[in-house]
């Protein structure tokens, strides 16, 4: 029973930062019709600025200035690179992204080195009694943080006029031009907040071993969560990444056990066999909007 609570913390704690990613992917993709590619560097990013304002600042200010950072970097990236190309095929913007993730990734890379650094958190290794099972404190950390993050998120699209002013732009451009909506700042205001968001995903991926130059692999689990959830579901994309991370906790503790021809590591692609059983079954995605073409 320990063990199995064990994994399901765990698998709790990573599918947390799996939905933050994939939070970031989904709010671009509504505002803008785009799939963001930069969403890695911007993780990156973010794990290493940390790294670097812990030496002189206290921690929680370090993540906070970090993801402002990274979510000034992300507007930068929208007003300099993406917004002239706006009435351009997404593909290309898409494309362009891609790139956008490369340049960002090697630039920080330099920066990096080739040495692990380590973030400094203060949960370290420690553990919590938790249903009498000792768990880690950062997964727990991880998903409470997470909720706080969706929860406040969520309030704002609801309730203030940038918010609902995002909404209405998600909704249609069009529209939302003719009532005075500036749907250029609901550009930068989504890059923004992806940015944050994969900072802070970013700086708890790093607590477990510290950042080096292959975390940014990590955010590619995002793409399988934003299939699951749908490309245009917020509240899907947190949940699909909760199950991803379960479903991969759960076959890394007991799959070698209960089918050794899976072997220690076929965890690492439960989240992309996840999306091809999903795309077969509900390719627009368990709460995504399904499609209806007429002809």
């Amino acid at each position: 029973m320990s063990e199995f609570i064990q994994s399901l913390v765990r698998g709790l704690g990573n599918g947390s930062v799996y939905g933050l990613l994939a939070f970031g992917f989904v709010i671009i993709y509504k505002s803008m019709g785009v799939i963001s590619f930069a969403q890695p560097a911007f993780m990156l990013a973010g794990a290493v600025t940390v790294t670097y304002l812990v030496t002189s600042m206290n921690f929680y200010l370090a993540v906070i200035v970090a993801a402002v950072g990274v979510a000034l970097l992300g507007m930068g990236v929208e007003r300099a690179v993406l917004r002239p190309m706006i009435g351009k095929p997404v593909f290309v913007i898409s494309i362009i992204t891609l790139g956008v993730d490369v340049v960002i990734r090697v630039l920080v890379g330099g920066w990096l080195g080739l040495d692990v650094r380590p973030v400094q958190d203060p949960w370290q290794l420690n553990t919590v009694s938790l249903l009498g099972t000792e768990v880690q404190q950062r997964y727990l950390a991880m998903f409470v943080t997470t909720m706080v993050l969706v929860a406040i998120l969520f309030a704002f699209f609801r309730y203030s006029r940038m918010g609902l002013a995002m909404r209405a732009a998600a909704f249609d451009q069009e529209v939302a031009l003719a009532q005075g909506v500036s749907v250029g700042t609901v550009f930068s205001l989504s890059w923004a907040i992806a940015g944050a968001l994969a900072a802070v995903a970013g700086m708890f991926v790093s607590t477990g071993a510290g950042v080096d130059q292959q975390l940014w692999i990590i955010a590619l689990k995002a793409l399988p969560v934003i299939i699951l959830g749908g490309l245009d579901s917020l509240g899907g994309a947190v949940i699909a990444g909760l199950i991803v991370g379960v479903i991969e906790s759960l076959i890394g503790t007991y799959g070698a056990g209960i089918a050794p021809w899976m072997g220690g590591e076929f965890s690492l692609v439960t989240p992309y066999l996840v999306m091809m059983i999903v795309l077969l079954v509900r390719p627009y995605g368990l709460f995504g909007t399904r499609e209806v073409v007429r002809i």
